[in-house]
């Protein structure tokens, strides 16, 4: 009984056990690579230079991001707001992200034409990289991402 605990510890302070934790848990801009279909909810309440809105304006989208592993992504959405779909059915924009090491990030979406125009984000990376989750730094917006495989 007393060589079980011994082997236990003789295990966790092994180098090569220490080893591959430690290279699973961080987080990079590589983290990120590929296309990420992304379902994205939440209401809108106020827009900047606007006359303030009389009740809050529910928000529902899709979008396609592809991250390039080095902080560049392309993106293209679909979104209603208030049940008015878009003038455009596909809105492309570009933008920058940057993973830290304890998986957290920033992202700026660029959307032409677009006065809310850049929207600042901020993600956690889930499942090595599998998974995003996000929301918008302004309003009530969030956002699941799913790497597509």
């Amino acid at each position: 009984m007393r060589a079980l605990p011994m082997v236990l510890v003789c295990l966790l302070g092994s180098p090569s056990i220490a080893r591959a934790q430690s290279e699973d848990a961080g987080c990079s801009n590589r983290s990120l690579r590929g296309s990420y279909g992304f379902a994205i909810e939440g209401s809108i309440f106020a827009i900047p230079g606007a006359p303030a809105l009389p009740a809050p304006m529910p928000l529902r989208a899709v979008a396609m991001t592809t991250f390039d592993g080095k902080g560049g992504l392309t993106q293209v959405d679909h979104y209603v707001v208030a049940g008015m779909p878009p003038m455009a059915p596909w809105q492309a924009s570009t933008g920058t992200y940057t993973v830290n090491p304890n998986c957290t990030g920033t992202l700026t979406l660029i959307v032409p034409g677009n006065p809310l125009s850049p929207f600042n984000l901020y993600f956690v990376v889930i499942r090595q990289g599998k998974e995003i989750r996000s929301v918008v730094d302004a309003n009530l917006v969030s956002s699941v991402g799913i790497r597509i495989e």
